[in-house]
């Protein structure tokens, strides 16, 4: 199949486009360098060193003996978007372009309406470009199981059976996200599932837990093809975080009581669940949800295994929570969907917390200590 990959650069982006690519796809890859842009913005890098896109995509023919395409633009620019889509003519699209973290969007009104303009911008000059160049292209769409909030009730698989007043209907599971990241997310399949309904799009909308890890089959094979490595408070997640910490030799920073409960997968998961929906495309018309996590757990959990794991003495300490979220709530979630097609699953062990010890170890000294610490606060820049 003829695959896009549009974040291509990204952390998640670049090992899927490999991975893909390693299985036998003609894959290209698209991106508009904002995420690097981040890192001067906020004055962080990534602990692991990565290469710029052009160096990337040649270490990888080399390797491999197979080319991936690079498209340098944005989503914003619709010209370009369907330039693209008309020019590589991709069997699937995998999405990942959007502004992904939660803490980015909160940090004041130009970065939530930036965030939100970006995201929801971006991905309806997407959809009317497959629309009106090919409505038979099957849309990947990385979401985030941060839509789904942490209701009282279990999570489904984006729809939900509703009786009510003796009338049964099927919907859209309700959503309550927790930030205006996430509510970017909501936007975005609400707008799939009409473009599904409406003009009959293929759309498999992919709500994905946090992922952890760095390393992929592929990636692994030459240090040029690393990916990103997050570990700042704005776009890096918790098990990174207290990895580093635990290196460091700081306290584990665990936000308000530590009840908080998340879905979370492995990096390796990841790229074959994106490789799985790709080569078992949505129908016609169909909007299709997978909720991609295989484990869940919270953020007291995850730091005593990190503590549990590491080498020597780690102290935990609780920080005022910088979010507006539920200490301590419900959370089970259904995701039979990717299992079913045939995910085997990479489950959180102290073989992979350990790999990640030495992968710190090793580029410690790039470590900003003060990125670990919470800087944005959820209505911190409110104007009273």
């Amino acid at each position: 199949m003829r695959v896009l990959v549009l974040g291509g650069d990204g952390y998640l982006g670049w090992p899927t486009a490999l991975h893909l690519s390693d299985r036998g796809h003609d894959t290209a890859v698209l991106d508009n360098m904002a995420r690097r842009g981040y890192d001067r913005e906020l004055g962080v890098q990534s602990l692991v060193p990565i290469e710029d896109l052009e160096s990337r995509v040649a270490a990888w023919e080399e390797v491999s003996g197979r080319r991936i395409p690079a498209y340098v633009g944005d989503l914003l620019d619709a010209d370009f978007v369907y330039r693209v889509v008309r020019e590589f003519a991709p069997d699937a699209i995998v999405h990942f372009a959007e502004q992904r973290a939660a803490p980015y969007s909160m940090i004041d009104r130009e970065h939530a309406v930036y965030t939100q303009h970006n995201n929801v911008v971006g991905t309806l000059n997407l959809m009317y470009a497959i629309a009106e160049t090919n409505p038979d292209i099957h849309l990947v769409k990385l979401g985030t199981m941060g839509e789904y909030g942490t209701p009282n009730i279990d999570i489904e698989e984006g729809w939900l059976e509703v009786e009510h007043n003796g009338r049964k209907d099927r919907m859209l599971y309700p959503k309550k996200p927790g930030s205006f990241y996430h509510l970017s997310k909501v936007h975005d399949s609400h707008n799939l599932e009409f473009g599904c309904r409406i003009w009959g799009m293929r759309v498999t909308d992919l709500n994905q837990g946090v992922v952890y890890g760095q390393q992929t089959d592929q990636t692994v094979q030459d240090a040029r093809l690393a990916t990103r490595f997050d570990y700042d408070a704005v776009f890096g997640t918790v098990l990174n975080r207290f990895v580093i910490q635990a290196v460091l030799g700081e306290p584990l920073t665990v936000y308000g009581s530590g009840g908080q409960t998340r879905g979370f997968l492995d990096i390796r998961d990841t790229v074959e669940c994106i490789r799985l929906a790709v080569e078992n495309p949505a129908a016609a018309g169909e909007f299709r949800v997978f909720n991609q996590m295989t484990e869940s757990y919270s953020v007291s959990q995850l730091a005593g295994l990190v503590a549990e794991c590491f080498p020597g003495p780690v102290q935990v300490e609780h920080l005022d929570n910088p979010r507006v979220e539920q200490a301590e709530h419900y959370y089970n979630v259904k995701h039979t969907g990717l299992v079913g097609l045939g995910l085997q699953p990479h489950l959180l062990s102290d073989t992979l917390i350990e790999s990640m010890f030495d992968i710190v170890s090793a580029n410690k000294d790039r470590v900003d200590a003060a990125a670990l610490l919470p800087t944005v606060r959820w209505q911190g820049h409110l104007k009273r």
